[in-house]
């Protein structure tokens, strides 16, 4: 039985439940699958809850609403896709580690010292059955990383579309917000004329002369001027009351109702992929619980009452007729889910805000511009306030700023005052970079300090300044040194986690006397980490490595042969044989997403996230190396090798293909700000 058929409505055998508190159906009928309820949950006043509804979205505050609300949504899709992610990690390992555990335990069933007979073949029956659960976990696991990635893609497209529309439908608002100021204006000027115009009409004007440009006005010449004036601030009133009425009424017909269905249309899409995504998942737990207890029938009793238990969790069995919240199946409990009624009462709780609908617009005549004989005597116009009260204004709510997300405020720090040695890069070994030093650094920061010799490369424990060979307490290298050592202790093919146990030091001792040779011979020596060495002194080097690294100490060149190539090809190739990339196969497709970003800050703050994630081991390595490859490319000017060309060479030995050189590069040109200098 598969995803999809319990999806089409096929029916699960009656034995999934026989076991169950409930009795099973006779004659092995089968139990069919029983239909999501939907949800009756709706407003007490389904008409009143519409009205609402509509004011809302037609008021100045609707698109404002509706963006709120579809980011919410956007936020919602991000959330369950990182559950979904992890959780997709978690069922993968562990099926991972059962398969493990059953080759391990299928490998000493024969074993001539164990029990035989009847014993070992219903232990390999046993593991046989564990193997198909296996199976099973690992389908599961890869079905959630692709609903994964389909709701990161989803929750992208939304964004893009809220963009758009945020830009469309607030510039449309403000628009209008613009015309009916220019209309305000046009209108305060055209009355204060109009009152100029009826004192001197009237003959009630201030004492004194008027003057103009070529000297006293007489009343009448004043009377002409102001009349002039006021005729051509009529027509402009005019034209902006009726400018003001189009967009408006633009505004109100065309452009809101576009943005506000063009809003519903994404909030709906991103609600329902979410949704869609929540009933897949539930699906999906119930069908891989109910393969789990099929196939382990065959099992010991409390392996059997484990997983019928764990599948009556997510799928129980409904003895009762009432509702009962506990005998709800997962399913049930996501097709609950309404989208439509969330969000009317999401836009129901804005209905407090709305403004007063405004007034509508209309052209006011002054009175003094009214015909003689309907014009009142000036005594009667004292007493009608009204006509020269303001008309009312239109209040326009513009939603405030927000800051976008995903964009972070840094502190600018003080840079610190010395440069420790080069063992506090990586702590000396034994101790790895703990979780508190991988912090952002200021984007402002001053330059680093830069190491100014490389004596200070050394840990502690080498610190010691040295007049003399130091005794032959390790391996010295000679022309005659065979590469036939035996691999007491190999480094080659070993994961970072497995030589952080088993050596104590979180930098593998390997890449810390690599690094330790480039930085005292091989800083100026032009191309360095892209010349291979010569590959007989190549092969030595790594006997060394792999018969005991600790007793290798290359502060003594004859150690490497005088050859700094074969060292970095010997630290290129350790990188290349791990079991693991150095950046981890789990982060590939994080890693990836980040470097293709084409935005600089916000794809380094990506790449940084992602390295403060990997374990302490790769963490530490990765710091050393980077830090390592900074003081080669400012010596670019001498060896040729700057930041672009080191990441070509080193790449890809440090990640998976298709995306090292641009994460290496973006590492590489802010080292400083991704890892902290101490």
């Amino acid at each position: 039985m598969n995803e999809d058929s319990l999806l089409s409505g096929q029916q699960v055998p009656s034995e999934l439940l026989a076991s169950g508190n409930g009795p099973a159906p006779a004659n092995g009928a089968a139990v069919p699958i029983v239909d999501a309820p939907t949800s009756t949950v709706a407003p007490a006043h389904p008409d009143d809850a519409s009205r609402m509804v509509e004011d809302v979205l037609q008021s100045d505050i609707g698109v404002s609403a509706l963006l709120n609300r579809l980011k919410q949504s956007i936020a919602s899709a991000k959330d369950f896709a990182v559950f979904l992610g992890k959780r997709s990690a978690l069922e993968e390992a562990h099926a991972l580690g059962l398969r493990k555990l059953c080759k391990t335990t299928h490998e000493t069933i024969r074993r001539p010292d164990n029990r035989q007979g009847s014993y070992a073949q219903q232990l390999e029956e046993v593991i046989r059955i564990h193997e198909r659960m296996v199976e099973n976990g690992h389908g599961f696991s890869l079905s959630l990383h692709q609903m994964h990635e389909d709701l990161l893609e989803l929750a992208t497209n939304m964004e893009r579309g809220r963009k758009h529309w945020k830009q469309t439908g607030i510039n449309a608002e403000k628009r209008v917000q613009e015309t009916e100021l220019l209309m305000e204006k046009a209108k305060s000027k055209y009355d204060s004329l109009a009152e100029d115009y009826d004192r001197a009409r009237t003959g009630d004007r201030q004492s004194g002369k008027i003057f103009g440009l070529k000297g006293p006005k007489s009343a009448a010449q004043h009377e002409e001027d102001l009349h002039r004036k006021l005729q051509a601030a009529d027509v402009d009133y005019s034209s902006k009351v009726k400018s003001a009425n189009i967009q408006r009424q633009e505004l109100l017909s065309t452009l809101r109702p576009q943005a506000i269905k063009a809003l519903q249309d994404l909030i709906s899409e991103c609600d329902s992929g979410l949704t869609l995504q929540l009933q897949k998942f539930g699906t999906s737990d119930i069908l891989g619980l109910h393969v789990t207890c099929l196939t382990g029938s065959q099992l010991a009793s409390f392996n059997e009452k484990l997983l019928l238990n764990n599948g009556l969790t997510i799928s129980p069995i409904n003895t009762s007729t009432g509702p009962n919240p506990e005998s709800r199946s997962l399913r049930d409990a996501v097709y609950l889910v309404d989208n439509e009624l969330d969000l009317k009462n999401y836009i129901m709780s804005f209905s407090s805000k709305v403004q007063p609908k405004a007034a509508e617009i209309k052209y006011e005549r002054h009175p003094s511009l009214i015909p003689h004989q309907q014009t009142p005597p000036p005594a009667h116009r004292q007493s009608q306030p009204s006509l020269s009260q303001p008309p009312p204004t239109f209040p326009m709510q513009v939603p405030p700023q927000q800051t976008p997300p995903g964009i972070q405020s840094y502190v600018p720090q003080t840079p610190p005052v010395a440069q420790p040695p080069m063992g506090g890069e990586f702590g000396p070994p034994g101790q790895p970079v703990s979780a508190m030093q991988r912090q952002y650094s200021p984007v402002n920061m001053p330059g680093p300090p830069q190491l100014s010799t490389p004596t200070q490369f050394a840990p502690m424990s080498l610190e010691q300044p040295q007049t003399s060979p130091s005794p032959p307490t390790h391996i010295v290298a000679s022309s005659s040194f065979s590469a036939d050592l035996p691999p007491l202790r190999p480094v080659f093919g070993e994961s970072l986690q497995t030589l952080f146990e088993r050596d104590g030091s979180a930098v593998p001792m390997i890449v810390y006397q690599c690094i330790q040779a480039v930085d005292l011979y091989g800083l100026e020596v032009e191309g360095i980490y892209r010349l291979s060495g010569t590959n007989s002194h190549v092969q030595k080097i790594r006997a060394m490595f792999d018969n005991d690294s600790s007793k290798v100490d290359f502060r003594n060149p004859e150690d490497f042969f005088h050859d700094v190539n074969s060292v970095t090809s010997v630290l290129k190739q350790f990188f290349r044989d791990l079991p693991d990339p150095l950046l981890t196969t789990a982060h590939y497709s994080e890693f990836t997403a980040a470097a293709r970003v084409d935005d600089d800050i916000v794809r380094r703050d990506s790449l940084h996230a992602l390295i403060n994630d990997l374990p302490d081991a790769n963490y530490a390595t990765l710091r050393a190396l980077a830090l390592h490859l900074y003081r080669v490319q400012e010596r670019s000017s001498v060896n040729r090798m700057n930041s672009g060309n080191l990441a070509i060479c080193l790449g890809p030995n440090i990640a998976d293909a298709g995306f090292q050189v641009r994460v290496i590069e973006t590492i590489l040109q802010n080292t400083f700000q991704i890892f902290d200098d101490d």
